[in-house]
Parts: C-alpha cells; structure tokens; sequence
C-alpha cells in the first residue's frame, strides 16, 4: 500500500450521512425504525450505546476518481476528516448492530424479549421436570411461518450477529 493514504481513497466517507437518532424505548419508537428502514440506502446501527440513522447517498461532489471536487472549499464536517478517522479500512465498524431491513429490527425486539423473559425466569422459581412434561403439548400450535404484526411473511434471515 502506497504511503499516502488519499492515493487509495473509495470515497466511503462521502458515499453517507449518518445523524443520531434517539435510543428506541417504546413499540411506536420501533416502529418508526422500521418506517426508516423501507426505505431504499437508509441503515440503522449502533455504535458505542449510541443509536445512528445512515443515508447511503454520495456527495454530489466526489469525482469519478474518488477525490472531492470542492476540496478548497469543503464544510467544516469534511475538514475535520483525517486520515486517523478514515472510512477506508476492513469494513469492521465496530457497529454493537447493524440494521438494513425492518425484518432486523423484528429479529432484535423478538431476541430482546426472549433475553428479558429468560432473565425472568432464572429469578422465578423453576417448575419440576414433570410439571414441564406434563405441561408441553397442550393446547400449544406449531408456530410455522414467522409474520411481522401485519401478517407480511418475513423472510429467511441469516443469524444476525453481535460483532465483537
């Protein structure tokens, strides 16, 4: 790699605008999440605890060779950009999540609701074996397809994962 990082430049910090948003607390906070994420190049993620809504939209300034064209005359946003802060790197954001469809969102309250009822029930007292036993089979359905609360069927997502 050359030693001066601008010559390997994609541009990646000016392909985005990403603005923080308040940390969801409520089922109509979710949902506006998921308003935000039908919409085309738009991402949520999560970095440090704090929650950011990404545009996945390029400077109209960035020149087919990456470098800006109002470089004289760039916003402060821009100057504040070195090349300790850089874009251009693995990929690894070190984002705690990275939401691109409504379908993540539904996956993160189901996954959180399921962490909260477990953390209930280590504190609830346990139920003997064949109490449980007993119990399964009952009047329970299969679960089958899973929906979103509209009844769209969701579709077949990889295992979210929590990067390190």
């Amino acid at each position: 790699m050359s030693g001066n990082l601008c010559e390997q430049c994609t541009g990646a910090c000016c392909r985005y605008v990403a603005l923080p948003i308040e940390t969801p607390d409520t089922p109509a906070e979710f949902d506006d999440i998921r308003w935000y994420l039908i919409h085309d190049a738009v991402t949520v993620f999560v970095e440090d605890g704090e929650w950011y809504i990404s545009f996945h939209t390029p400077c109209r300034h960035l020149l087919a060779d990456n470098r800006c064209g109002i470089y004289e005359t760039r916003p402060r946003i821009c100057r504040k950009y070195t090349t300790d802060n850089c874009d251009y790197h693995s990929g690894d954001y070190g984002w705690e999540y990275h939401f691109t469809s409504p379908e993540h969102i539904d996956e993160y309250l189901r996954a959180s609701k399921a962490k909260s009822r477990s953390a209930k029930r280590s504190v609830q007292p346990k139920r003997s074996r064949a109490r449980i036993a007993a119990g399964r089979g009952l009047g329970r359905r299969s679960r089958g397809p899973q929906v979103d609360r509209f009844g769209i069927p969701l579709p077949e997502l990889p295992e979210m994962t929590q990067p390190k």
